[in-house]
């Protein structure tokens, strides 16, 4: 082979990794990280951890990908260990559809076949691909055309390769190279080594699939080139776990574990059988469905063989690596920092996930921070509640910083315009939460004030407040509901309750400066009074933002020109709520004057 052949064999690797990386980008966007959701709610057999593996694994393209999600997974404290071995043995076997996909590219067979092979179907699929990818204006059909043109590129530098490798089956020296090959030891550590520097099976595999078409390749320098294979497949995860818990070194160590027990065994038991009583084919050429065949043979044999010892697995890698003192006790960080681990950045879907999680742990420390700093100015400071009610702000804070972190993070993958749609929310989402956090420490100072000066609410006052305050927690768990849910029509009755506590804030302040006039209230009291209603008026607007962020119709277009048209009484859902509140609230506050 000529300088220029090595070019055109190293520019259709190149074309081959790349399209395998759109295919595999393309598909985990299209499904939005769906199949990777589930693996977080995992909680069944080990069977069914195989299962899910394999389709999950199928769907992203990619072994390591899945397996460093597992690893994350159980970095967070998401998923158990035993529950990622199940999802780990499955990778293996999903990762063997890039091989049976990739076999098709020979195009034998009479026309109805020829007519679906990539010969045929690879440069159709790049077409309809690109007319997709430059015509469409959904970002749904964009993702189809490029899983399409990912197809097509895959194929196209599987060709390029083929082509470029095919003087070689002319050279003696390339025959001895394989013939090399069939030392067991130096296959496995071929196979494994360039594995680990592409960090793919699938790649390995399907290099080795462009190599066969030489007819130099004999299953005899195959066999063992694919048992090296699964295990160069493990570095990736291995590197990805470094810095990680124990937990997750383990997961990553059960890939490394399953894999090389696997391949010791098929060594012995295949080298065993030959020697005693010879294999015919040993000594043939193979082609790509056999390279794909062994490899998806292997894979299903191998957890075959060890689905049922999932708990030695377990045990083996807490022996590799043991249990520290204190390991199993209660995280000191809070789960929902946990589980936003950078491992799972690999599946914008998951992650986004994880992100929205966060949020509700935010929005329910928020709720009660308000209902402890709520009872708080109605009945009296409590220590150890106002201690509750800063220990958590704290961690509202610590939350805040961390999802924001996180999201800028995630904002720097490849998004479709959804992802970037919902990193934005998330965003703005955190940014109301802390605010309604900071607006309940608020409350806690006023009612702190008025325990400091040893002095009350008046009867009136204190049943304007208990009514008030009523409103603003129905509004606030009206909202964190919607979010929680992600409930656009539940979102709707949010903006009509927060006008109604707009007028009653305005109702109240009056009725107070009418006692103050009178000699009714204090100063002091008249203040906190005052103060505490502008701090739970606040809560409201943050609710209010909340709900446009989720309300049907906010998204494409300007959120005041939203709410606008929703003011201007057109709306006739939005009129009926408006006045049930108002005779819930303001007509409720007006009886008690």
């Amino acid at each position: 082979m000529d300088f220029f052949g090595f070019v055109s064999l190293f520019g259709g690797l190149a074309l081959f990794l790349y399209g395998m990386s759109v295919l595999g980008g393309s598909l985990e966007k299209a499904s939005e990280g769906r199949l990777e959701k589930i693996l977080e709610r995992l909680t069944g057999s080990a069977l069914r951890g195989v299962l899910l593996g394999a389709v999950v694994t199928a769907a992203i393209q990619s072994s390591s990908a899945a397996t460093v999600i597992v690893v994350g997974l159980v970095n967070a404290r998401v998923m158990k260990l035993r529950q990622a071995i199940g999802v780990i043995m499955g990778a293996n076997i999903g990762t063997t559809i890039t091989a049976h996909i990739l076999r098709l590219s020979g195009g034998e067979g009479g026309f109805l076949l020829r007519l679906i092979a990539p010969t045929t179907l690879a440069p159709a699929m790049a077409i309809a691909g690109i007319l997709f990818f430059m015509l469409a204006k959904g970002d749904r059909l964009r993702e189809v055309g490029q899983m399409l043109l990912g197809f097509g590129v895959l194929f196209t530098g599987m060709f390029q390769m083929e082509a470029a490798v095919r003087p070689l089956r002319e050279l003696p020296a390339f025959a001895q190279l394989f013939q090399a090959m069939t030392n067991p030891i130096l296959g496995v550590l071929v196979g494994a080594g360039v594995t680990a520097v592409i960090q793919s099976s699938s790649a390995s595999v399907g290099i080795l699939q462009a190599l066969s078409s030489t007819g130099a390749i004999t299953w005899a320098a195959a066999v063992p080139i694919i048992l090296g294979q699964n295990i160069g497949t493990c570095v990736t995860p291995i590197l990805a776990s470094v810095g990680a818990s124990k937990n997750a070194k383990r997961a990553a160590l059960v890939h490394l574990t399953l894999n090389l027990l696997g391949t010791g065994v098929f060594l012995c038991g295949i080298y065993g059988v030959q020697h005693l009583i010879g294999l015919p084919f040993w000594g043939d050429v193979i082609d790509k469905g056999g390279i794909a065949n062994f490899h998806t043979f292997f894979n299903v044999s191998v957890t075959a063989l060890f689905l049922p010892f999932v708990g030695l697995l377990e045990r083996c890698v807490y022996l590799l690596v043991p249990q520290e003192e204190g390991e199993g006790q209660a995280p000191q960080e809070d789960p929902a920092v946990l589980a936003l681990d950078p491992l799972l950045l690999v599946s914008p879907g998951l992650a986004l996930e994880q992100a929205h999680a966060a949020t509700c742990r935010m929005a329910a420390l928020a709720q009660e921070n308000f209902s402890l700093a709520r009872e708080m100015i109605l009945s009296g400071v409590e220590e150890e509640k106002a201690a509750r009610l800063l220990r958590q702000e704290k961690l509202v804070d610590t939350l805040q910083d961390r999802v924001e972190t996180y999201l800028i993070q995630l904002s720097r993958r490849h998004l479709t315009e959804g992802g970037k749609g919902a990193v934005s929310r998330l965003l703005h989402m955190i940014g109301e939460l802390e605010r309604v956090s900071d607006q309940a420490e608020n409350i806690l100072e006023d009612a702190q004030l008025l325990e400091k000066a040893g002095i009350s609410f008046s009867p009136g006052a204190k049943a304007e407040m208990e009514l008030y305050s009523a409103a603003v927690t129905e509004i606030l768990d009206t909202a964190i509901r919607a979010w929680e849910n992600r409930d656009p029509e539940l979102a709707r009755s949010i903006e009509p309750l927060e006008q109604v506590v707009d007028l009653a804030e305005e109702y109240l302040k009056d009725r107070h400066i009418s006692r103050l006039r009178d000699g009714d209230c204090t100063v002091d009291a008249a203040f906190a009074f005052v103060e505490a209603l502008s701090s739970m008026e606040r809560i409201a607007d943050h609710c209010s933002n909340i709900g446009v962020l989720l309300a049907p119709g906010s998204r494409e277009g300007d959120s005041h020109a939203y709410l606008h048209a929703l003011h201007k009484g057109q709306d006739p859902d939005y009129i009926r709520a408006y006045r049930g509140y108002e005779e819930k609230y303001l007509a409720s506050l007006r009886t008690l004057s």
